[in-house]
């Protein structure tokens, strides 16, 4: 019988998939419906500061709509303020009261002061680990590549230095070099790294001549940038690696592993394919592993990574140099042209 255990940030993990961070754990009976599935640690819903100060706003304007329209009340309602972080952080404990598997929490903030607050509010609620989700479009034109950079590195060691449950990052892959960005933070003695974040796109309705904010799943075969980057990265940062982003069934977890993942996350495919898709994705590793002869994910996880392949080009420019090396005859013959 083939052996699915992993480790991932230093917990141990009945296998390699994670259910990544969505609406879907909110609900309790998510839960454990996803847990039943055999998901080896969910990722809980990540805490925005940006929907706490958009929410506080929002009631301000609410409770002060009918403010000084009478002489002798200037205001309606008395004094409130937004909760803040603490429902979030109730319901979040809740879900660490209810997970049998290690439940991972996620904090997205603004200010350098409430990532450490959140980090270590979080903390206290005693889930297992912390994905710091470095989610953010820069929005100055004069903010150089490297002050962006800095200032997300010096969050990361506060936050190093504030919690001490493990910590895994998450990332975009739109850094001026990924690579470098990825070491620099790996001397931080962070945990982990979740590649890639998928960024919250704009849309435009030409009909109405409105922007529009569509649900972006990911499709099927998105995850080539998370297999190219873990590929790259396999064997020279002491972290571990969680591929993400378009992981839709066994076919893709299987190349993650190869590639050097110690993980894989899953979130479309299970709105998408339900809950029952997590025991699909785990019998097809299963039969794959069987078949191949592998007793555990050790056996192969790095096997085509870019420092065990033999084609040195694999995971830089690997269609192009394709491209030179066939003769345009046999391009177009392959193509059909």
């Amino acid at each position: 019988m083939v052996d699915l255990t992993t480790t991932y940030m230093g917990l141990k993990l009945k296998n390699p998939l994670i259910a990544g961070s969505s609406n879907l754990a909110l609900n309790p009976e998510n839960i454990k419906a996803i847990e039943n599935a055999g998901i080896g640690a969910i990722v809980y819903k990540s805490l925005f500061e940006e929907q706490i100060n958009f929410e506080s706003a929002n009631l301000q304007d609410d409770l002060s709509f009918y403010d000084d329209r009478n002489a002798e009340m200037i205001k309606i309602f008395p004094h409130m303020e937004h909760s803040g972080p603490k429902e979030f952080l109730s319901k979040l404990k809740n879900a660490k009261s209810i997970a049998t598997v290690p439940l991972i929490a996620s904090v997205n903030a603004i200010y350098k002061e409430s990532w450490e607050e959140y980090a270590k509010l979080i903390e206290e609620t005693g889930v297992d680990a912390l994905e710091i989700n470095l989610y953010n479009v820069p929005k100055k034109m004069d903010l150089t590549a490297q002050k962006y950079e800095e200032h997300q590195l010096d969050v990361v060691k506060t936050i190093r230095k504030t919690v001490k449950i493990p910590v895994a990052i998450k990332l975009s892959p739109y850094y001026s070099n990924t690579l470098n960005f990825v070491s620099e933070l790996d001397k931080l003695n962070v945990n982990g790294f979740v590649l890639f974040n998928r960024l919250f796109e704009p849309e435009i309705d030409i009909e109405n001549e409105k922007n529009v904010f569509p649900f972006n799943l990911s499709n099927k075969g998105d995850y080539k940038t998370s297999l190219r980057y873990t590929g790259l990265l396999y064997g020279n940062i002491k972290s571990d690696i969680s591929g993400a982003s378009g992981v839709y069934d066994g076919e893709d977890a299987i190349k993650m592993i190869l590639a050097g993942a110690n993980t894989v996350q899953i979130v479309s495919t299970l709105y998408k394919n339900k809950f029952e898709q997590i025991n699909k994705i785990l019998d097809e590793l299963k039969f794959w592993m069987d078949k191949k002869g592998y007793k555990s994910l050790n056996d192969f996880r790095g096997k085509l990574s870019r420092k065990n392949a033999k084609d040195p080009f694999v995971y830089l420019r690997a269609q192009y140099v394709d491209l030179l090396l066939n003769s345009s005859e046999t391009i177009l013959k392959k193509y059909q042209i």
